[in-house]
This record gives structure tokens, C-alpha cells and sequence, in this order.
């Protein structure tokens, strides 16, 4: 039976690489000194494939990408030294196994064939968040096929669960591996960095470096994505895919170092298994508490959301739209509204269609039609699919008469959502998002959503909504 023997973190500055950084690399002595640390550890455990992930392979928002070529080679070319290569093996029965456990946990995965990659320009030759630890780990040792994966903007929790698939996947194979999580921490720790200064950059940092002191991926999970985004992180997700490799086992964790320097955070750690649990895993955990919050959802539905979710689980499942029924609060029957129908999955949003002014008969023939809209014909995700039913949660948005505004002072976010108008070109967003904090953001979204520009002439709307959740 395969196992994996340990796991790193490895930051990917390319200018640790000496040909690249040429001297600059000793501002970060610490880190350099800990990643030819760690290189060393894995050429002692002698590993026959390095599982490595990434945030800068390709990078999609539903699927994860798990490189299929033969060969995986690259070079840092892009950071002005060519004659720096890197080439190896894949190991291609590993990720065909990995690819199959994951697409049978409904985790969408995989490789690309030429024809996709030369249309859209994607490149697959190891990217530097890939080639920085392996230049370290090859000075070391080089007697291992790799498995080469991407990050991918899924739930976090579906990315902890498609590590628990890799570690499936290895344990079908009679040899050792280790897994190389690759990623930096906060870009925004100061003022002249690259990416300026967000405070969230620092407090990022301080949290994640002691999670990983605790071996803590339930703690990781709990992150805002507003606040991932204000610090700038990089690496999350790579770290969440290794942590479910390790579920079900006791850690032990070492954090060899930390610095900030060019204004980002580095961290190089180990975590390695060394016996299975006792009890429930995290992962396990994860799953029942999800079930009970959603069978309290569920007992506490109002009549609207759950008309959204019945509506969507009918068409989804036979193809059939479901019949207004017989018994529905007066309103709904009665009365004609532009209609919301949002849609989340593990937290993240999985659909949202609407209308900002009535067109059927009625509120409830609204909901039906834009609950199978959205979770069908959202253009930013694939169509909902029958297996992924009992995990979705529902919300409606029943919109009132909107009204034209003067100024960008006469909205307030928690209370209004905003339409701007140009022509035919208009775009809407609605009240009390995650993420949207201000008019001024506010109107902004709104604006890239009609493809209206600042500085043309547009009219503004407010409008509120009776939010059904």
C-alpha cells in the first residue's frame, strides 16, 4: 500500500533561485535557508513521486487541472535566465487515478487536450510557483516522477475533500510520495511592495502561520474570502489541498520559518502523518454538520425559497417544470414583482438569475422560471447537476418598484440595491452582499456588469428588496 511519507509548504519566490535573484536572494536568508532544509528532508525520504500543487498553473474556476503530458518541463525564461531547466516524468497512472476518485466525488478534474490549450492560449510547461520548489528539492535529489496539479476556485472545503482523493489514490499504489504544497502567504505587507499595503495583510499572515503551527485546516476553512482578497493571500488553497491529503491522521507539524521580506510572506513548514485518528475526521465532521445545517434549512423554509429549491430539483431531475401549486400565500398568487433567485454551494455562489421588472403572471411563476435559470443558464457556471441538489442553498429576492437617484449619497448598501442605465446597456446588483461595502463599490460592480464605463453618462436606480431565505 502507497502512503505519503511528509508534506511541505515551499513559498515560490523566483529570485530565491540564485541565477535569478543574483544576490538579491540573501534578503530572504531565512526562507532560502529553510527550503535547502526541507529539499534535504525529501531526498532522505526518498520519495517515487512528488505530488506538487499550485496557484499558477491554469487556474479555473470550477475544475482543477492536473497536467496529462509525459514530459513536465519548464525554465525561467520569464525571470530572465533560459538556461535555467527543470524536466520530469509524470506520473501518469497516479494522476489518472486521482482524476477518477475525484470525479467520482463529483469534484470536477482533470487534463486538457492540445486542441483546448492552443486555442486559448494555456500554457502547461511548469510555472515558477511549480519550479521554484522543485529547483531546490532536484539539487538534492531527482529520482522521482511528478504529478503536477493547479489550484482551482472551488469551495474550500471541495478542495480538502479532492486532497482526502489524492491520498485514495496513492494508497492504490505501492510506493512512497510526498506532497509539495506551493504558495505564498500575504502580498500587501507594506508600502513598498509590489502590491502596496492592506492591513488584513499582516493579521493574514499572523493567523495563517499559526494554524499551521497547530496543523489546524479546520481553522483555515473559516477564512472570508473579502478578507483572503484584502490581504492578498496566494497559497490557501495549494495549503487545503495538501491538509485533506492528510485527513484522518495525527500531524506533526514543524514551521520552519517565516519572513516578509519584498513585501510577502514566506513560510516554509513540514506536517507529517505518523498514525490514523481515533473518531471522526475533520473531513467526516465536515460533512455531518453540513447535513444538519442543511436539514435545519430546510425545516425552516418559507414558502418562496421553497418553491426556488422544488423548482430547480424537479427540472433538474426530469426535466419538467413544476406546476404552480394550488396553496401559496396571497402575495405570491397575486401580486407581479421582479424576481432574484440566488444560489450558494459550501458557502461560494453557484448560480443567480433575475428580473428587475415582472414578467409572468405572477411572483411565484417568477421564481420558478429564474430558480431553473439560475441554476442552469448562469453563463459563470456549468449547470447544476443532480448530485449536487442536496447541497445547495437557496435565497429569493422579491424586488420592489425602483426609483431614479441624483447622486451616489442616496444609496445605502444595506438597504438598497442599485440599477445604472446607458443606453440599453444597464446592469443591477442587489442589496447586503459579502464584499460590497460602499456605494461607491456598489455602483462600480454594477457598471462592469453592464459594461458601461465611469465616465460615460448614466442613470442611476435604488430599488429594495424583500430578501426570502
Amino acid at each position: 500500500m502507497g502512503r505519503i511519507t511528509g508534506t511541505y509548504i515551499f513559498p515560490h519566490p523566483p529570485v530565491l533561485i540564485p541565477e535569478v535573484g543574483k544576490g538579491t536572494e540573501k534578503e530572504a536568508a531565512s526562507t532560502l535557508a529553510s527550503v535547502k532544509k526541507a529539499a534535504r528532508e525529501i531526498a532522505e525520504l526518498k520519495p517515487a513521486t512528488i505530488i506538487l500543487t499550485t496557484p499558477h498553473g491554469p487556474v479555473f474556476q470550477d475544475f482543477i487541472h492536473i497536467n496529462i503530458k509525459h514530459t513536465l518541463s519548464g525554465n525561467m525564461k520569464k525571470f530572465g535566465s533560459p538556461a535555467i531547466k527543470l524536466q520530469f516524468k509524470n506520473n501518469l497512472t497516479l494522476a489518472s487515478s486521482i482524476i477518477k476518485i475525484a470525479n467520482t466525488e463529483s469534484i470536477p478534474c482533470g487534463g486538457l487536450d492540445d486542441s483546448l490549450t492552443a486555442k486559448y492560449g494555456i500554457s502547461e510547461e511548469l510555472d515558477h510557483g511549480a519550479f521554484v520548489p522543485l529547483y531546490f528539492v532536484a539539487k538534492e535529489y531527482s529520482d522521482f516522477k511528478l504529478v503536477h496539479i493547479s489550484i482551482a476556485g472551488l469551495p474550500f472545503k471541495e478542495l480538502y475533500r479532492f486532497g482526502s482523493c489524492i491520498a485514495q489514490a496513492v494508497e492504490q499504489f505501492d510506493e512512497d510520495v510526498v506532497f509539495l504544497a506551493s504558495g505564498d502567504l500575504s502580498h500587501k505587507l507594506t508600502k513598498d511592495g509590489p502590491y502596496g499595503f492592506d492591513p488584513s495583510g499582516p493579521e493574514y499572515d499572523t493567523q495563517l502561520v499559526r494554524l499551521l503551527k497547530n496543523s489546524d485546516p479546520e481553522g483555515m476553512l473559516q477564512f472570508e474570502e473579502s478578507f483572503l482578497e484584502s490581504a492578498g493571500e496566494c497559497g490557501l488553497r495549494s495549503f487545503l489541498m495538501m491538509f485533506g491529503a492528510l485527513d484522518g491522521f495525527e500531524v506533526k507539524s514543524d514551521v520552519y520559518s517565516y519572513e516578509g521580506p519584498f513585501g510577502v510572506g514566506y513560510s516554509v513548514a513540514s506536517f507529517k502523518p505518523y498514525m490514523r485518528l481515533e473518531g471522526e475526521s475533520l473531513l467526516n465532521k465536515l460533512d455531518r454538520t453540513d447535513i444538519e445545517k442543511l436539514n435545519e434549512l430546510r425545516s425552516a423554509e418559507d414558502p418562496y425559497v421553497a418553491l426556488a429549491r422544488k423548482s430547480l430539483e424537479m427540472y433538474v431531475a426530469s426535466g419538467s417544470i413544476i406546476d404552480v401549486p394550488d396553496v401559496l400565500p396571497a402575495d405570491m398568487a397575486r401580486k407581479k414583482a421582479g424576481v432574484f433567485v440566488s444560489i450558494k454551494k459550501a458557502g461560494q455562489l453557484r448560480g443567480c438569475i433575475g428580473t428587475t421588472a415582472p414578467t409572468r403572471h405572477n411572483i411565484a411563476e417568477e421564481i420558478i422560471h429564474n430558480a431553473i435559470s439560475a441554476g442552469t443558464q448562469d453563463p459563470r457556471f456549468n449547470s447544476v447537476e443532480e448530485e449536487e441538489l442536496e447541497n445547495l442553498i437557496y435565497s429569493v429576492d422579491v424586488l420592489g418598484e425602483a426609483e431614479v437617484i441624483d447622486t451616489i449619497d442616496e444609496l445605502d448598501v444595506k438597504q438598497y440595491g442599485v440599477i445604472v442605465r446607458a443606453g440599453k446597456r444597464s446592469g443591477l446588483l442587489l442589496p447586503d452582499l459579502e464584499g460590497v461595502d460602499t456605494p461607491d463599490s456598489q455602483v462600480s460592480i454594477a457598471l462592469k456588469k453592464a459594461g458601461i464605463k465611469p465616465s460615460e453618462n448614466y442613470i442611476m436606480e435604488r430599488f429594495e428588496v424583500i430578501r426570502h431565505k
